[in-house]
């Protein structure tokens, strides 16, 4: 086959039988797609989560229910369930399983083979739904291609293993002509054990899989028509854009836009693959494409919101005659496993807000009691919550006049707690009150780009 797509459908893509059927049309309509990679039915990686933390057992039964409920909402419109049924109940059988021992003793390995779960129900019965439309699929375990290592909930592939897997067990069925039908987010670390890739991974195992097989694209069906230019439900005048370069996607999945996963890009840009967004719902709306160099290429591209961010601001007179002062902040916050976003310095302090951005705790859990001890032995700790990062992306910004005149006019009345601007060609950051984060969106993109 002269064309190769890998297709991956998010989790309100597949969360009933009606959405299943509609993503099945896209792919029956496209006989250039030949991998599926699909995510768990909308809402049931979170209740996975949940129980992955551990519950006493009427919350257990009661949030085992709704996944059983979600799966059994599908299986009952199929027309005959009796092939796939069995496999959803050994499936749930497992996730009770699991999840009890969760409460008896969790650890990181289990909570990825707990909620890993969710993927394998969509995928399987994704294959009943093309098979009632005479489809013929072939399921495949994607945890026999996608190698990993054992860093469980942030697993880095191992692609050397992944392409060696690729080779001997998914490229013979593409040559031979099959629909492959197969989960993301998962992998498997040399020892077995189940891996995930980070919330929202599904799109980097799709974008992984298309470099294994050398795919001309990576086609991201969502519930959106495409990456806009900012937030539609922020701002409903934002319009689609059509097409935008690797790094201005990059750019804005990083900061805050929920169409691509910050991580599907890394393969895509390694092998020059093209990535395509577009509506499950609505194919035929279009949507948007993410190339090398898309030209034009506009001074203002998009702005991106990222909510729920932490500013600490570590003081101390002496900090300008104090050599290797940034290195032991830095090496106190590595040993915490923190990632450090924005930084900004002056002659005595430093503040800086944290990438909290695959951590389901708040702002405040983040900063654990042993954290905020090492650093007050060095300096004076403040901290700063409801916040939000407003990003502007665009090319060239730092070197282009009348920038932060534009920026600075529009929020004259805004209060912005901290700006980032010249460290990259293509952002600047400004950190706002959370109140007023929409606000400010709107008035850039009214200033920027109506």
């Amino acid at each position: 086959m002269s064309h190769l797509s890998v297709a991956k459908f998010g989790g309100t893509s597949v969360a009933n039988h009606c959405a299943m059927k509609s993503c099945a049309h896209i792919v029956i309509n496209d006989p250039n797609t030949r991998v599926v990679v699909l995510s768990a039915s909308a809402g049931v990686t979170n209740l996975l989560v949940t129980l992955a933390n551990g519950c006493e057992a009427a919350e257990r039964a009661k949030l085992i229910n709704e996944v059983r409920q979600i799966q059994e909402n599908i299986l009952k419109e199929l027309q005959d369930d009796s092939l796939v049924r069995n496999q959803i109940e050994a499936i749930l059988t497992n996730i009770e399983s699991l999840a009890e021992t969760a409460k008896i003793e969790n650890s990181a390995a289990l909570t990825d083979e707990l909620i890993s779960q969710g993927e394998m129900m969509s995928s399987l019965i994704f294959v009943e739904v093309l098979r009632e439309l005479n489809i013929s699929a072939t399921w495949v375990d994607v945890r026999e291609i996608i190698a990993t290592n054992s860093h469980f909930s942030q697993a880095i592939p191992n692609d050397e293993k992944t392409q060696e897997n690729s080779d001997k067990f998914l490229k013979p069925l593409i040559e031979r002509g099959e629909l492959v039908i197969t989960q993301g987010f998962i992998g498997r670390d040399p020892n077995g054990q189940t891996t995930t890739l980070g919330r929202g991974g599904s799109d980097y195992s799709a974008a992984l899989l298309a470099e294994v097989l050398h795919a001309q694209d990576v086609l991201i069906w969502t519930d959106v028509a495409g990456i806009y230019t900012t937030d539609p439900r922020i701002v409903p005048n934002a319009k689609r854009i059509d097409t935008m370069s690797f790094s201005e996607a990059a750019e804005m999945a990083t900061f805050g836009a929920k169409v691509l996963h910050p991580s599907t890009l890394l393969p895509a840009v390694r092998s020059n693959i093209p990535v395509y967004v577009g509506s499950s719902k609505a194919p035929e709306n279009g949507g948007s494409w993410v190339t090398l160099d898309p030209q034009p290429r506009p001074l203002f591209r998009a702005i991106a919101l990222r909510r729920d961010q932490v500013l600490i601001t570590l003081s101390n007179l002496n900090m300008r005659h104090t050599k290797g002062f940034l290195a032991t902040v830095f090496t106190i916050l590595a040993k915490h496993k923190m990632s450090v976003d924005i930084v900004t310095t002056s002659e005595v302090s430093i503040a800086l807000t944290l990438d909290k951005t695959n951590i389901d705790t708040s702002a405040v859990d983040v900063l654990s009691p042993t954290l905020l001890n090492e650093l007050s032995e060095l300096c004076t700790v403040k901290i700063d919550t409801d916040l939000s990062l407003v990003t502007l992306i665009g090319n060239n910004l730092h070197t282009s006049a009348g920038v932060a005149k534009q920026i600075f006019n529009t929020l004259e009345n805004y209060n912005i707690r901290t700006i980032n601007y010249g460290a990259s060609t293509n952002n600047v950051c400004m950190l706002v009150q959370s109140q007023q984060a929409d606000e400010v969106v709107s008035q850039l993109h009214k200033a920027l780009f109506e």
